[in-house]
């Protein structure tokens, strides 16, 4: 194998890491919600939008980021297998998914035990 197609090699395997990393980094920051005491009331006039923002939220985290983070995982599991993807890189998007899937159970969490210390 020449020097070229072993740097192609390398290229592929950074691209599809980082791929990875974005596209799980991407799915969780559309799962962030503020925390019930952060929550404001909506300004005059801004109704539509806000409905329009949370019904794509919605739909991004129904069916949309299920079927993101299956192919992310399985796509993952498969350049782990195969040598492709360090082990470590593979661990960070799992990791990811159920932050991604976890959220709102976290926060849950975070709540009350804050609540607990007053």
């Amino acid at each position: 194998m020449g020097l070229a197609a072993e740097m192609g090699v390398g290229l592929v395997k950074r691209l599809n890491v980082r791929f990875a990393v974005l596209a799980t980094a991407f799915a969780a920051m559309l799962a962030a919600s503020p925390a019930a005491a952060q929550e404001l009331a909506d300004p005059a006039g801004s109704g539509v939008i806000v409905a329009a923002v949370r019904w794509l939220e919605g739909t991004l985290l129904g069916t949309i980021a299920t079927v993101v983070a299956v192919i992310a995982v399985a796509s993952v599991g498969f350049l782990m297998l195969t040598g492709r993807i360090n082990w470590r890189y593979g661990a960070v998007v799992i990791l990811g998914c159920f932050i991604l899937f976890g959220a709102a159970s976290i926060v849950a969490g975070i709540q009350s035990t804050a609540q607990l210390g007053r």
